[in-house]
């Protein structure tokens, strides 16, 4: 499973002394990101080529809170793929214990406004590999 490292910032932290809700999707799409680029698809030059990715769905599950200087890791894997869309399944841990869950649904989009389009042949066999079972 992938792993993107990351400490929370202190401006991340709420009054309740762990990281506000909001700050894990951003978490997300570092860790998609990362995960795209360690799979050979760089986000940059996925728009380049034309190809972009709009998040549609997201469900998040709290177990415990991260706190500010935590060291942590969002683990990423692929749940599906359809046809226009890919799911991915992220587990934010800090050392062995999960403190939250999520799952993103991303549906492939142009770049030129013409909306959905299909998982690049690529991409399709870098998450398929990938594919969790």
């Amino acid at each position: 499973m992938f792993e993107y490292a990351f400490s929370p910032r202190y401006l991340e932290v709420d009054q309740q002394g762990v990281v506000f809700n909001m700050w894990y999707l951003g978490y997300f799409d570092d860790a998609m990101a990362a995960f795209l680029a360690h799979l050979g698809h760089p986000y940059p030059q996925l728009l380049l080529d034309g190809d972009d990715v709009m998040l549609v769905r997201s469900e998040l599950d709290w177990t415990a809170g991260v706190r500010f200087g935590d060291a942590a890791v969002v683990a990423v894997s692929v749940e599906a793929i359809g046809t226009t869309s890919f799911t991915l399944r992220f587990e934010v841990r800090r050392g062995i214990e999960v403190t939250c869950r999520g799952r993103t649904v991303y549906v492939m989009i142009g770049t030129d406004g013409s909306g959905k389009r299909p998982v690049p042949a690529e991409l399709r066999k870098a998450l398929s590999a990938r594919l969790a079972t």
